[in-house]
């Protein structure tokens, strides 16, 4: 859930590597029903696009075309859209939904749900299971303004964990982002903080909306309303130990999601707002 006013682009440097590109591709605009999408991921065996939408919405998930229509919607009986605020898969095709999207950083009741790849071709599809989590970290239900750490959408699943990236709404914003470790697997656990880095601190420019690791697993890429962030060269899932590079969309707009098509080529959403966005993009690294 998303409560801010996107504001005029202004340049923001960060203290690592820089890039510009103007190569940001326009592949076709969203349904119309589809007002808040919060996350994508591809199928290349199908050409499909399986994306959600976050709180307020439907309990569902939809499959979009290459020519931007909804080829199926499928509803999630046993699961409540809280705030679903991205979508991600396995290596065998399994869905995973993440319902964390935290703004207050008031929740007690963040989980990811598992929807079975043979569920896909349903109507009405149960969830196989529930991942519940907490952040060890988070002590006070909010946490002071200065230390509003605990919202997050972006996250993908790797190597049988899912890889949570935060989104920073703390008063003095300085770009200051975590990145939690959870097993895939039902039941309760308490997240693992396996590090943090920074991006800028332009809220507008810097904050994280999306996160997507390539089909090698030797890229990771954070998304932002203007820029994406390039993480590689890292050495197990210290993401933020490898080089990290900014590289400029050159276009500003409501940007939520995003997903590798192949291991150099990414998929980018945005929501409509004011007459501008609400498309898919392509966008060649």
């Amino acid at each position: 859930m998303k409560k801010f006013f996107l504001l005029g682009i202004s340049i923001a440097l960060l203290a690592c590597q820089q890039q510009s590109n103007d190569d940001l591709k326009t592949l076709y605009s969203l349904p119309k029903k589809l007002k808040e999408v919060s996350g994508i991921t591809y199928f290349p065996e199908s050409n499909l696009i399986y994306t959600l939408e976050d709180s307020g919405n439907k309990n569902a998930i939809y499959a979009i075309n290459s020519n931007g229509k909804i080829a199926k919607t499928i509803t999630i009986s046993n699961a409540t859209n809280v705030d679903w605020e991205d979508i991600t898969k396995d290596k065998s095709g399994n869905l995973y939904i993440g319902d964390f999207g935290n703004n207050d950083n008031e929740r007690k009741d963040l989980c990811i749900y598992k929807v079975n790849k043979n569920q896909l071709n349903k109507d009405l599809a149960v969830a196989e299971y529930k991942v519940s989590f907490s952040y060890p970290e988070q002590t006070e239900f909010p946490p002071k303004k200065k230390e509003l750490f605990y919202d997050v959408e972006g996250f993908f699943e790797h190597g049988n964990y899912f890889y949570l990236f935060t989104k920073n709404r703390s008063k003095g914003f300085d770009g200051t982002a975590f990145i939690y470790k959870i097993l895939n697997a039902p039941g309760t656990q308490k997240a693992t903080k396996i590090g943090e880095f920074k991006t800028c601190d332009n809220y507008n420019h810097c904050v994280l909306t999306s996160a997507t690791i390539s089909p090698d697993g030797k890229k990771v890429v954070l998304l932002s309303h203007d820029k994406i962030v390039l993480f590689k060269g890292y050495k197990g899932d210290l993401f933020h130990k490898g080089t990290q590079t900014e590289i400029k969309l050159n276009h500003f707009s409501q940007k939520e999601a995003i997903v590798f098509k192949d291991n150099n080529t990414l998929l980018i959403a945005d929501e409509k707002t004011n007459k501008v966005g609400g498309n898919v993009y392509e966008f060649k690294l």
